[in-house]
């Protein structure tokens, strides 16, 4: 995969994030309350975007680093798409791969750590 495909898919996981925040916040909203699921929503919403504004910065650095990247991607599908596939399911079983995904999000981390560049 190319920097500027990276760069567009983290764009898009960007839009997702907001869109789905707004989501949440509106057409959702008395759902999640009557679920007790909005701040869980909030959780999934907020480490969406922080780690889709990653995508872009770690698409847009050079050398590309595609491990990163993967990993970020990868943790955000897995945290924050098994919180939001909670939120709307009501299966709690959900919440038993959003851990992998947080292992996924420390691993972008720390290879940015212990990146050279």
């Amino acid at each position: 995969m190319s920097a500027t495909v990276a760069f567009r898919v983290s764009a898009g996981i960007g839009f997702l994030a907001v869109a789905l925040g707004a989501i949440g916040g509106h057409a959702l909203r008395d759902l999640l309350i009557e679920r007790d699921f909005t701040a869980t929503w909030q959780t999934a919403s907020f480490y969406h975007i922080v780690h889709a504004i990653m995508l872009c910065v770690v698409a847009g650095r050079a050398p590309f680093v595609k491990g990163v990247w993967w990993a970020f991607l990868t943790g955000v599908l897995l945290f924050s798409g098994s919180l939001y596939a909670l939120c709307l399911s009501n299966l709690r079983m959900l919440g038993a791969l959003t851990p992998f995904g947080g292992v996924s999000l420390l691993v972008g981390w720390a290879w940015l750590v212990f990146s050279k560049k």
